[in-house]
């Protein structure tokens, strides 16, 4: 493990550009791109122009960052943020942008919100935001559920996007192929719903799956292989509490109809759990799998980035069914935010927090 990178303002997330160099966002609302090797741009001065304003309060800021599939031809990145509504700054939600990155990588153009989560909702929580092109190159968005008592079983309603995961077109409409619902009114864009807050979001090499990261309350965060059409529960059953209590969320842990977590935390350090005491919650965020072959005995794996369990999980797979886990990096006690595989084959991870760090994981 090298620290390649110290002092990163609250970042978000990581892309790596065709030349090896990278963009990360900063939560408070600046791009910055960095060199192939992490080193600063023009003597610091690497924050890139033109990101409209965002809404940072709570959990909410710049968020992910995703290059199009097509980023060589077209230059064009996709960013999340929590947008506050132009009529009612006390209202926010999850918006996607699109934009193009001139050849300096220093100044953004033609920047469009192409798709806004509905309906902006009164809360500082639970935004989601993370991205994932498919093999079709169409968009994944994920969408949390809002934090708010009040709106957590909106996760269930078709007609709101509250716990949702979209998929869109590079224009923000709905992507063709999407389910349907057969349900009056519900948003054409949608993917799968019940989720919580699914900040994690990583398509499985060599297949077309989706799979996601989501935060349970206290206990019961998940991966899912987030699926077309499917329910994964929230909130009328998961394997977590509500906070501050032994008190079961929902009706249970399954219902016909709902989908189980292909894994799950009851403990924020993966250790079982006792019945009748608290759980509590590792918190993952950015996922990515590992298909370089660097390290050959971690191709296939799965890389789960914690915060509160300030760790990174690495899941080995059997087909789609986790088989095991190991926790990596404990020692360091850091909030973890992302994960990516670089483009020379070794494994980046984003730290959370006022000076956060990027490190490279090789062998």
């Amino acid at each position: 493990m090298t620290e390649v990178a110290t002092g990163l303002p609250s970042p978000w997330s990581l892309a790596f550009l065709p030349d090896g160099r990278m963009l990360i966002t900063e939560r408070t609302g600046r791009l910055h791109i960095r060199n192939a090797d992490a080193s600063a741009i023009n003597g610091g001065n690497d924050v890139v122009c033109c990101v409209p304003a965002v809404d940072s309060t709570g959990q909410g800021g710049l968020l992910d960052v995703a290059l199009d599939p097509a980023f060589a031809a077209n230059r064009r990145i996709y960013m999340t943020f929590a947008e506050s509504d132009a009529a009612d700054a006390t209202l926010n939600g999850t918006a996607v942008l699109r934009a193009v990155i001139d050849a300096d990588n220093r100044t953004l153009s033609n920047v469009t919100v192409i798709y806004r989560q509905a309906p902006k909702v009164a809360s500082e929580g639970h935004f989601g935001s993370r991205l994932a092109f498919d093999n079709q190159g169409y968009l994944f968005v994920t969408m949390g559920e809002r934090q708010l008592d009040t709106q957590r079983g909106f996760a269930q309603d078709l007609t709101r996007g509250n716990g949702k995961v979209v998929r869109i077109t590079t224009d923000g409409a709905p992507a063709p192929g999407n389910p349907n619902f057969g349900v009056a009114g519900a948003q054409p864009a949608i993917w799968s719903y019940g989720h919580r807050n699914p900040q994690g979001a990583a398509m499985r090499p060599g297949t077309n799956q989706l799979w996601t990261s989501e935060h349970g309350p206290q206990g019961g965060d998940e991966v899912n292989l987030t699926q077309a059409g499917r329910n994964y529960g929230w909130p009328i059953i998961s394997y977590g509490q509500e906070y501050g209590t032994l008190t079961q969320v929902g009706e249970g842990t399954a219902k016909a109809g709902m989908e189980q977590p292909a894994w799950y935390w009851q403990k924020f350090d993966g250790s079982a759990w006792t019945p009748g005491t608290q759980k509590s919650s590792t918190a993952p965020s950015g996922i990515a799998f590992y298909s370089a072959s660097n390290i050959p005995e971690w191709q296939g794996n799965l890389f789960v980035g914690a915060l509160a369990g300030v760790s990174l999980w690495r899941l080995t797979l059997n087909g789609d069914t986790v088989t095991s886990q190991e926790r990596l990096l404990a020692e360091r006690v850091e909030r973890i935010r992302d994960v990516r595989q670089g483009p020379d084959g070794w494994l980046y991870v984003l730290t959370d927090g006022a000076s956060g760090k990027l490190l490279r994981l090789t062998r």
